[in-house]
């Protein structure tokens, strides 16, 4: 049990240097061709992991086709193409603060679904999450929301957010009978023959040429440490504790991302980053917390 705790906390951080790469990427690549490449790194080593760990990789059963085509359309075509299109206009540590939300939701849903309780203490948790992520969101001035509505950044996030919630809450139906190394390498295989029709449209096989050698890299780590050791890990956790102390670790993801902004691409840490970040982590702390 302690290794799947580690393996979540270690997921966590990863994804909050996924935010970091994606604002590289996203300059200047075009989100159906990142999400392309990245995805085709990913399927690479997940079938090798896949024949390593399961010891043959056999077809899905007729009845699980429809939900690992759900979980490559939700999870890998729509999460990334809102992800990339985020991250042209929204800095990377805001935008981990912003997709931070995600546990929030998939709590509410689960609680719903999966019938795991929601108390008092969890529906403030909310009301904190919601407050931080408004304040992140607004550079502080919540009330102008209400006057100018949300910036396309942000809607785009969003849509990061609708998209992992599915794919996480498929997931945990998913993996009744299909373990957590076959359920990610499928609907990442399937997500990719989707997602390369689109770059394709795109151009993608003529503009590689040029892309730089920081994007490759870019490229290559949202691939094999964002993709194949993030959603293997986390699916772990989710199959062992449930998608509710699972989403705990997320807490870990905007605190990694605003640190790496800072660092790497010297994105400035705001006061209103600051209250926001410390909101969304004490809503996500509450929300999980053990009674």
């Amino acid at each position: 049990m302690v290794l799947t705790y580690i393996k979540l906390l270690l997921s966590a951080v990863i994804w909050g240097g996924t935010f970091i790469a994606g604002r590289v990427i996203s300059q200047s690549i075009d989100p159906f061709s990142a999400a392309f490449f990245r995805f085709a790194i990913a399927s690479v080593f997940l079938f090798f992991i896949a024949r390593q760990t399961e010891g043959a990789l056999p077809l899905p059963r007729k009845h699980q086709y429809v939900p690992l085509a759900l979980l490559g359309l939700t999870g890998i075509v729509l999460y990334n193409y809102f992800f990339f299109k985020g991250l042209q206009s929204i800095e990377a540590g805001r935008a981990s603060v912003i997709v931070a939300q995600n546990p929030i939701f998939i709590a509410l849903l689960s609680a719903y679904f999966f019938k795991e309780s929601l108390t008092p203490t969890r529906l403030f948790a909310v009301f904190c999450s919601v407050v931080g992520a408004m304040i992140v969101i607004t550079k502080g001035q919540v009330m102008a929301v209400f006057q100018s509505g949300f910036g396309v950044g942000e809607l785009y996030l969003f849509g990061c957010i609708a998209s992992w919630v599915t794919y996480s809450l498929l997931g945990k139906a998913v993996m009744t009978d299909l373990s957590p190394v076959l359920s990610v390498t499928y609907s990442v295989f399937i997500g990719t023959v989707i997602v390369f029709l689109l770059a394709l449209a795109h151009g993608a096989l003529s503009h590689c040429l040029s892309y730089s050698l920081a994007q490759w890299l870019s490229l290559f780590y949202l691939g094999l440490f964002g993709t194949v050791l993030g959603f293997i890990w986390f699916y772990q956790g989710i199959q062992r504790i449930g998608p509710m102390k699972s989403g705990l670790f997320i807490n870990f993801v905007p605190i990694s991302g605003a640190l790496l902004g800072f660092l790497i691409l010297g994105e400035p840490v705001t006061p209103s980053l600051a209250i926001g970040l410390l909101c969304v982590c004490t809503g996500l702390y509450l929300m999980n917390k053990t009674p």
